[in-house]
């Protein structure tokens, strides 16, 4: 890692959550293999690792049953820890999946009771992510789902995620706080489905919202590549849309359970693609890795994962910058973007083109002979990223 265009840099936004380098690597099957690291620890590790900030649910830092002197102090403290180690939160949440009384949701759930504990939560959530200096609260409906359709009505399940949302951003506006909200998809796991289960399942929600404006995503690869989609795709949905206020990065095997894996490491073709699309649009918001070590690691294996996040985006950086400078590419999507004179006339309707356009003559023959070089522009870019060229 000598190379220091690979090393990261504050400019960079790379961030991590609590969560994801102090997972203690318990699964379903086995009990967790390493020791719990403390926040203020993590905070240090994530500066000696080089990242620029640190997001967190509320739990993760104040336990859920902390009196108000328990959590001013834990809260001190870990404000102290980021200002001596340089580290910024940029992003907080609320955790609202892994205590039992969300088993049946939170925003959806059918008890009046558990929706408006789950407001308090989350207004308390992002009193904390304020104090924080936190400018996005990404909200993941982890248990707003479910196994059998029996126990509520699909769209009552919509109405009340949309009252809790619009009811949020009303809190967000009275307190002054200024929060960019991201929704977070994902399509099944903890529950067998989940009401919004891709990117463009929010996107849709987000224009029935009474504040449309405040509120985004939270694309997550994992969460995408689980259902088999096309990750980038739903990317340049939301930046298309005005809409991509955050993004979580690792990787994950398409068909799998989530698996949260190192980014780029078992999709590094579309890992690629991904950091290209993001650096060619100029997206400036946090970089955050929602990943974990594997459980084989120790504490200083956690600390390799966390270096290798944040260079394999760099090196796929740096190869999208490639890319775009290679003259053989260059020319290639030249040609294939090149548009004629009638093309133009299509970006806006009015009657006189519109005639002319049924007028028009195509010659369907010679259309179809041009050649589209696809396959040799996709073998230049294997070549380019496996290091032949």
């Amino acid at each position: 890692m000598a190379n220091d265009s690979y090393q990261p840099r504050p400019e960079h936004k790379f961030s991590f959550g609590l969560w994801t380098v102090g997972n203690r690597g318990r699964d379903p099957f086995g009990d967790a293999v390493r020791s719990a690291i403390p926040p203020v620890d993590i905070v240090s590790m994530l500066a000696e690792v080089g990242a620029w900030g640190v997001n967190l649910h509320d739990n993760d830092l104040v336990p859920i049953d902390a009196t108000p002197a328990q959590r001013d102090r834990i809260v001190s403290e870990f404000k102290k820890a980021c200002e001596r180690n340089g580290i910024v939160v940029p992003m907080a949440t609320v955790n609202l999946f892994y205590h039992p009384v969300f088993r049946d949701g939170a925003f959806t759930a059918n008890d009046p009771q558990v929706r408006a504990y789950a407001l308090q939560k989350t207004m308390r959530a992002m009193d904390l992510g304020a104090e924080l200096g936190a400018k996005i609260f990404v909200l993941w409906g982890g248990r707003e789902g479910t196994e059998t359709d029996a126990c509520r009505r699909a769209d009552v399940a919509v109405q009340r995620l949309r009252q809790a949302v619009n009811y949020l951003c009303e809190y967000s506006m009275d307190r002054g706080y200024g929060f960019k909200f991201a929704l977070e998809a994902k399509p099944n796991e903890p529950r067998g489905d989940i009401y919004m289960p891709t990117t463009g399942h929010y996107l849709a929600l987000i224009a029935t919202l009474d504040h449309p404006e405040m509120v985004g995503v939270n694309p997550e690869v994992a969460h995408e590549q689980m259902a088999g989609l096309n990750f980038m795709h739903g990317v340049a949905q939301a930046w298309e849309a005005g809409k991509l206020f955050h993004i979580d990065l690792n990787d994950q095997v398409p068909g799998r359970y989530d698996q949260d894996f190192r980014f780029g490491s078992a999709n590094p073709k579309s890992a690629f693609w991904l950091v290209k699309f993001l650096e060619d649009v100029g997206y400036n918001g946090p970089r955050h890795f929602d990943a974990h070590a594997y459980r084989t690691e120790d504490c200083e294996g956690v600390k390799d994962f966390a270096r290798g996040c944040m260079r394999t985006y760099l090196i796929l950086k740096s190869k999208a910058e490639r890319w775009k400078a290679d003259p053989e590419i260059t020319a290639m999507v030249k040609e294939l973007s090149t548009e004629d004179q009638g093309s133009s006339k299509l970006n806006g309707f009015s009657k006189e083109n519109a005639g002319a356009l049924l007028k028009r003559v195509f010659d369907k023959d010679a259309m179809t002979s041009k050649r589209l070089q696809y396959e040799r522009l996709d073998q230049l870019t294997m070549d380019l990223l496996l290091g032949v060229r």
